[in-house]
Parts: structure tokens; C-alpha cells; sequence
């Protein structure tokens, strides 16, 4: 099995390393994170360093590459361009659990996670980095865009478009053929009936727009 490493080791990232674990893919080396001390131990793994210290660690531990372990979206997507500059050749893997239902036809890029119970149907295209969780739903024909997120229990129906950076939240539907813009939010237990433009806060039965937002802004 190949060797990986994990980056960041937050409760996120607990649930990868049983991802990685139950995949039956990869092998754990350890963990990078800047916020933690060395030799800090998560699910029996340690911190091994920062992100800094990544071309030692992959020398010495014959690491070919990893995920990040980071929920949010921005920030996961400027620990990719930082890793992607210290180290070019990293190889992001994607997770994802023996329990998630994959259909013909799915096309996911590297860094993206997959958790138990998602269902992805025929044809969809999902982008680097990107994080469908605990028993979302993405329907046939649609496309996540890099470092999208659907949250627990996110349904969409057929054709939705989903735009870089935008993360839709706990158990809120997309019905048939929405487009959601870029660095978009879509509130827990929305409905989501009209497409929504990037930069946009909305939620409610049906969804509206609240508010704008910036790129980067805390949604966690």
C-alpha cells in the first residue's frame, strides 16, 4: 500500500483516518499540523511536524501523498496552494468510504472525500478537494466544482451545479437543474428552488438570499 499523510488533525480529520482506514487503500504515516505539538498522538498516529517539514518526512517515510483533513472550504483550498508550493510532486488521494454508493460514470478528482452513506448517481463530476459527507446526496449529471462541500444529509436532485468554494449545508435540498455560484452558502434545512449567484448567503423553505458574503469568510 502506498504510503500518505494526513494534513491537519481535527475532528475532521478523525473521520478521514477511519475512512482511509475501512478504504483499505493507503497506509498512515502520521499527521502534519502547525497548531499541534510533535509526536502528538490522534487514533495512535502522530504529529510529525508542520507543513514545512513535508519534503523531510516524505524522504524519510517513502510518502508519495495524502489529504487535508480541513472542513472549510477557503482555508482547505490555501493549504493545497501552500503544499502544492513546498512540495509539487504531493499526490492528493481521494477517501472514501466502502459504504458510500459510487455510480457509473463518476468522475472525482484527487482530495476529495467521500464519507458512509453518500450516494453519487451516474455521471457526475466532482473537483479536487471537495467534501461530500455523512449521507449527502449528489443526483445524476451534476458537478461539484474544487473545494465544494455538500454537509451531512445535502440532497440534490438531477443536473444541479454546485460552484467552486460553495458549501451546502445540513440536510438542505437542491432541486433539479439549480446552479449555486462560486464562494456561496446554503443554510442548514434550506430548500433551494431558484439558482443562487456567487458570493451569496441564503437559506429558509424557500431559500432566499440574506446577504452577501466574501470570499473566505467563516461559515464553520
Amino acid at each position: 500500500m502506498e504510503n500518505i499523510i494526513i494534513i491537519g488533525s481535527s475532528g475532521h480529520a478523525r473521520v478521514i483516518i477511519d475512512i482511509v482506514e475501512k478504504q483499505g487503500q493507503y497506509n498512515i504515516i502520521g499527521m502534519v499540523d502547525s497548531f499541534c505539538p510533535i509526536s502528538q498522538e490522534i487514533f495512535g498516529y502522530k504529529i510529525l511536524g508542520t507543513e514545512q517539514a513535508l519534503p523531510q518526512i516524505m524522504e524519510e517515510k517513502k510518502v508519495s501523498g495524502g489529504i487535508i483533513a480541513i472542513g472549510d472550504n477557503f482555508v482547505r483550498s490555501k493549504m493545497y496552494a501552500k503544499i502544492h508550493e513546498i512540495v509539487p510532486q504531493f499526490a492528493f488521494v481521494t477517501a472514501m468510504h466502502p459504504k458510500a454508493n459510487i455510480a457509473r460514470g463518476v468522475m472525482i478528482q484527487g482530495g476529495t472525500v467521500v464519507m458512509a452513506g453518500v450516494t453519487i448517481n451516474p455521471c457526475c463530476r466532482i473537483g479536487k478537494c471537495c467534501i461530500l459527507n455523512t449521507n449527502a446526496s449528489l443526483d445524476h449529471d451534476s458537478m461539484m466544482a474544487d473545494f465544494s462541500s455538500l454537509a451531512p444529509n445535502a440532497a440534490t436532485g438531477g443536473n444541479v451545479t454546485i460552484g467552486a468554494f460553495s458549501a451546502i449545508g445540513i440536510g438542505a435540498t437542491l432541486i433539479h437543474g439549480i446552479q449555486i455560484g462560486e464562494h456561496s452558502i446554503i443554510g442548514a434545512g434550506a430548500t433551494v428552488l431558484k439558482n443562487i449567484e456567487s458570493f451569496s448567503v441564503a437559506y429558509g423553505v424557500p431559500a432566499k438570499v440574506v446577504r452577501t458574503r466574501q470570499a473566505g469568510e467563516k461559515y464553520l
